[in-house]
């Protein structure tokens, strides 16, 4: 198993390095019972990937596929909350592997782009009874060597990229997830010991296509607006000619250019 260069495993986080698997989240959901602890679950190949509202997640041998499950007891808003730490984590795991110059921003609610293209995908699933969240599975989806035809997205969706095929970086899946989980492990004790608060000052200064206009969808509503940032409990903050909005969902949209 390869480190990152110069990068130690998070202490407090267990990791299952997986050849096969259906869904890493799945797995995620039947391991959980057994777990001490927030552990990492990676699979060399997933058969049966899941992206947001059940759709299907691409996944080619060489990119990356892990979830992060965690035994929260919390409410389920505040669970919600941790796809903006997982975004961070990515965001500043590739920075940190690939250097500065690498293009990277962060689309609300839980994309990663590159160059304005889609490079990875973050989806949290949860189990809970009485109002609280018993097991969260954060899984996130990396295009290293490849993504998906364009063919095989809907119509308006960014086009999807990989950071091979862009920018000419090769990274193994086992480096990327020592930087990830090291990057989370940050972030989650900073939301842990300070609140959403610098994590969304954080999410915010990478955030793609701040003060521009997009577009939100929640099933057959539709808002056009200026992409005013995230509120405190992670909502999009949209400025339509009706006003400021607060969208806690939606599929998002972004003008051609």
């Amino acid at each position: 198993m390869t480190e990152a260069t110069g990068a130690a495993w998070p202490q407090g986080f267990g990791r299952h390095i997986l050849e096969r698997v259906d869904s890493t989240n799945a797995e995620a959901f039947r391991l959980a019972p057994s777990l001490a602890g927030p552990t990492w679950i990676m699979a060399r190949r997933q058969e049966n990937g899941r992206g947001r509202r059940g759709r299907a997640w691409i996944d080619p041998v060489g990119n990356f596929a892990a979830t992060l499950v965690l035994q929260t007891g919390s409410a389920p808003a505040d669970a919600a909350r941790l796809s903006f730490v997982a975004a961070l984590a990515v965001h500043d795991a590739l920075i940190r592997l690939c250097g500065p110059r690498l293009n990277i921003s962060l689309k609300w609610p839980n994309d990663v782009l590159l160059n304005g293209g889609k490079l990875s995908g973050i989806l949290l699933e949860s189990t809970g009874a009485g109002g609280q969240v018993t097991a969260l599975a954060i899984g996130i989806g990396i295009n290293l060597v490849s993504g998906p035809d364009t063919g095989a997205v809907e119509p308006g969706a960014l086009r999807p990229v990989s950071l091979q095929g862009e920018a000419g970086v090769v990274l193994t899946p086992d480096e990327v997830l020592t930087a990830v989980a090291q990057g989370f492990a940050h972030w989650y004790r900073q939301e842990q010991d300070y609140g959403f608060a610098p994590i969304r000052s954080a999410w915010l200064a990478r955030a793609a296509r701040l003060g521009e206009t997009i577009t939100a969808r929640t099933g057959n509503a539709e808002s056009r607006g200026r992409f005013d940032g995230i509120d405190e409990t992670g909502a999009l903050l949209l400025t339509t000619p009706r006003g400021r909005v607060a969208i806690p969902a939606a599929d998002i949209y972004f003008d051609a250019g």
